[in-house]
């Protein structure tokens, strides 16, 4: 005979009147943007050690993807997103934000939990999954071609046509969170993602690595990283011109952002396409670590670092490969066709 299963009507009045409530202590969570990381609840670190040669630092790599929303953009775009609404300059008002895809999807999300319209200028290049991912989440998505933008800054069109929207009509219509000149970017990182780092490694870092984009994180993580000690090197990664690595810029052919700090960046790696995407199966095959390619970029600069690195090494994976999977079948090719 089958033990009864108590009904709803049996259970404790308490029980049926009382909501659950946030709990840090049993991972419950009454909204995802309390899965915003701080130090009390950061990403994870994972060494990375099967890619690397020999002699190498050791090298951990933050999951940013493991951020509520899937990538190292959820820290700016919340900060982002506070600074508008404390300034009041998002009253009444449309978001228009360009983007590769981290920052729009972030945005996007925070926008359909607030209630408010967002509006995103894309490259034409960037994965199919990205541009589907913001539809899904409510955000309308236009797709921009480079020359839209002046011959001297050929990559910037998604960015030109952003800020056509935004001063259009007055300026009354659309605001700009401008990830690429807002200092509330680097702050996201200077108060988040570097004191996670520098509790995480008990001060050991001697080295930390992320490409060129937006360069929130390179600036935020590496003022706050200096701070508290002047020796640790601050690595930049660059991708070659014309390159495949959303979300990396190169500035060849793309302004510098404002918000670039030069002077806590040591060390600059150029990493071009085809080793970066090869470290990155690599990633795939010998760590199951599902990453972008902008994740094998960074642990290809990581082995290439000149000289000795005084600590551990920390890398950003800023987003998962989940994200560019047409990509990767392009990267496969025939290994790729399904064997019956």
């Amino acid at each position: 005979m089958e033990p009864e299963i108590a009904r709803i009507d049996d259970w404790p009045a308490r029980s049926r009147s009382t909501e659950l409530g946030r709990s840090d202590e049993r991972r419950r969570y009454e909204d995802l943007r309390e899965l915003l990381p701080n130090v009390a609840n950061p990403t994870p670190l994972v060494r990375v050690r099967r890619v690397l040669p020999d002699g190498c630092a050791p090298l951990y790599l933050k999951l940013e993807w493991l951020n509520p929303f899937g990538s190292i953009k959820d820290r700016a775009a919340a900060y982002l997103l506070r600074g508008l609404e404390d300034s009041g300059r998002l009253d009444g008002k449309e978001l228009v934000e360009p983007s590769s895809g981290n920052t729009g999807i972030a945005l996007a999300a925070l926008a359909a939990l607030a209630g408010r319209k967002l509006t995103v200028t894309i490259p034409d290049g960037v994965p199919d999954e990205k541009k589907l991912l913001l539809r899904m989440l409510g955000a309308e998505v236009w797709p921009t071609p480079d020359d839209l933008c002046p011959v001297d800054h050929p990559k910037d069109g998604a960015i030109a046509l952003a800020r056509s929207l935004a001063e259009s009509g007055g300026g009354e219509r659309y605001v700009m969170p401008n990830q690429y000149q807002n200092p509330d970017n680097v702050k996201a990182h200077y108060e988040t993602t570097g004191p996670e780092i520098w509790h995480q490694t008990e001060g050991r870092v001697g080295a930390f690595i992320a490409g060129f984009g937006t360069c929130g994180t390179l600036t935020g993580v590496g003022r706050y990283l200096k701070e508290r000690n002047p020796e640790i090197r601050i690595i930049a990664v660059e991708p070659q011109k014309g390159h495949r690595l959303p979300g990396l810029k190169n500035f060849q052919e793309a302004k510098q952002p404002e918000i670039l700090d030069w002077d806590v960046i040591d060390e600059v790696v150029p990493i071009d396409d085809e080793p970066a995407y090869e470290m990155t199966k690599r990633l795939f095959r010998e760590q199951a670590l599902i990453v972008g390619p902008s994740t094998g970029a960074v642990v290809e600069a990581a082995a290439r670092v000149e000289g000795e690195i005084e600590g551990v090494a920390v890398g950003v994976s800023p987003d998962s490969g989940l994200k560019y999977l047409s990509y990767f079948r392009e990267l496969l090719g025939d290994e790729g066709t399904p064997r019956l």
